[in-house]
């Protein structure tokens, strides 16, 4: 559970009992912004010449009891040179500011540090960091705590700065963002007892109350569609599959939809090509995908994007009972497409393989953009640093990338080819779903390039980046709602009325 933040804006207030939060570049003469208020007797300014504390980028001073100030405490925060600072670091101060809060329940922020520029969308952004910092995910545990490590359950937080008007309205959109972040983070953090199939898709549903058309179809219905790709991970679950297909008009009516499809195993075995048993329990979180599309039209919704937005995502547990696939059965895709099954772990391909050729068939969206937990290889080329980004569409490419760039969930492009794309091809049918361990992550882009048509698309292998991806000042939590806060600057920057 995350600590409520009830944040606000203001030109001026009354720091009684507060953790007054100062922050100060480098390089500059020493003025913290909201010393005159703060700290009268200059007692932060003696700390820093005795500590070295000199402004350096996302570093801190704590004074408690500061003598002569009506605080509690104060805490210092350096930005760093103020032409270096980007969007991306305002998100990172507010998250270092949320982790110094401790027992504080009223804290100030004076954000309009001298020699720095602050716009009404970077105190949004500092808010935003402060929201994403606050996160945590400890709903199962049931003994409290000690202590020293308590924390309120709200914190009155007020951000001091000249540009407060134009902050709150900044504000109402980051909000909607880290709604959308931190709805995709639970749905990976959640266990997989909790969250089969129905369960996911029912979350789907309460999109609804933002305004988002949601459509769930069953396995009857899939069936109909002749989605035997994805009906063929699901055949060994007792639980069955879903499709969810979620849409925002937030657009003109005359505009072509853009589309975002997700990888939605919710837990994966590997089936009868078992995987080994250690760290299976990670595979709770093979639907990463599909929280991050979940998560993004969560936060589309919220801010009212003007946009019209699909989001389809494809729900299955791939499980190694008596009626599970095997290696060796050829099934047949709603594309009417032959596909010769290699191996059963290869199964997030296969539920794409059909949510894609149903998303370009029934909506003919203007591009199309699929996220998956797909490949370990990936994570061999990458780390868990940046996401794969495959594309047939170098225009969409360079705006995922810039987004990427922007929001620091970086894409690093990797490469399609007709000579990959020859080693998927089967002696018994139109193509397998595996190749091997050599270009794996390659490989499995070339597969699903196959269900796509013409239409622009990209595929972004977020294996690395969804789940257990390093620790930073704006997430503290083993799912990390990677891709929600890039697909909604790609749709803000590029694809809005």
């Amino acid at each position: 559970m995350s600590a409520k933040f009830d944040i606000s804006f203001a030109s001026s207030v009354s720091l009684d009992g507060a953790l007054a939060i100062l922050l100060q570049a480098s390089g500059g003469d020493w003025q913290p912004a909201g010393t005159a208020d703060a700290d009268p007797e200059a007692i932060v300014a003696k700390a820093a010449r005795i500590s070295g504390f000199s402004g350096k980028s996302m570093t801190t001073l704590d004074v408690i009891a500061p003598h002569g100030s009506s605080a509690d405490r104060l805490l210092a925060i350096g930005l760093g040179k103020p032409s270096k600072l980007t969007a991306h670091d305002w998100l990172r101060v507010g998250g270092t500011a949320a982790a110094g809060f401790k027992k504080a329940e009223k804290v100030v922020v004076f954000l309009d540090a001298p020699g720095v520029e602050v716009t009404g969308q970077a105190a949004a952004d500092f808010a935003l960091g402060l929201l994403l910092r606050a996160y945590t995910f400890d709903a199962y545990k049931t003994k409290k705590k000690s202590e020293d490590e308590k924390t309120p359950k709200k914190v009155d937080v007020v951000i001091v700065t000249a540009a407060r008007e134009e902050a709150e309205k900044a504000f109402e959109v980051t909000q909607a963002i880290a709604g959308g972040v931190v709805l995709a983070r639970d749905l990976v953090n959640l266990p997989p007892n909790v969250l089969g199939p129905v369960e996911f898709a029912e979350k789907a549903e309460e999109l609804q109350k933002l305004g988002v058309e949601v459509e769930i179809l069953g396995e009857k219905e899939l069936k109909k569609l002749g989605m035997n790709a994805l009906l063929g991970v699901a055949q060994g679950s007792a639980r069955p599959p879903r499709l969810a297909v979620m849409q925002w008009n937030g657009g003109s009516k005359k505009d072509t939809p853009i589309a975002f499809v997700g990888k939605g195993v919710v837990f994966d075995t590997g089936g009868i090509s078992l995987k080994p048993g250690l760290n299976m329990e990670d595979m709770k979180g093979d639907m990463g995908g599909a929280a991050a599309v979940t998560g993004l039209m969560h936060a589309l919704a919220a801010r009212k994007a003007k946009a019209n937005v699909v989001g389809v995502i494809g729900l299955v547990e791939n499980m190694p009972d008596g009626n599970a696939q095997r290696p060796g059965d050829i099934v047949t895709s709603m594309s009417g497409q032959t596909i010769e099954i290699i191996n059963t772990d290869a199964e997030g391909r296969l539920v794409l393989a059909d949510a894609l050729w149903y998303t370009k068939d029934r909506f003919d969206p203007k591009f199309m953009i699929n996220l998956a937990t797909l490949t370990g290889a990936i994570t061999v080329a990458l780390g868990n640093l940046q996401a794969g980004l495959f594309s047939n569409d170098d225009e969409l490419a360079g705006r995922l990338t810039q987004a990427g760039e922007d929001t620091a969930e970086k894409l690093w492009r990797m490469p399609l080819g007709k000579d990959y794309d020859k080693i998927i091809d089967s002696k018994f049918a139109d193509m397998k779903n595996s190749a091997g361990r050599l270009a794996g992550s390659v490989t499995a882009a070339q597969f699903l390039k196959r269900f796509v048509g013409d239409t622009p698309w990209a595929h972004l292998d977020i294996a690395g980046t969804a789940m257990g991806s390093p620790l930073t000042e704006i997430n503290q939590s083993w799912g990390s709602g990677y891709g929600v806060r890039l697909l909604n600057e790609l749709v803000r920057a590029h694809y809005e009325d």
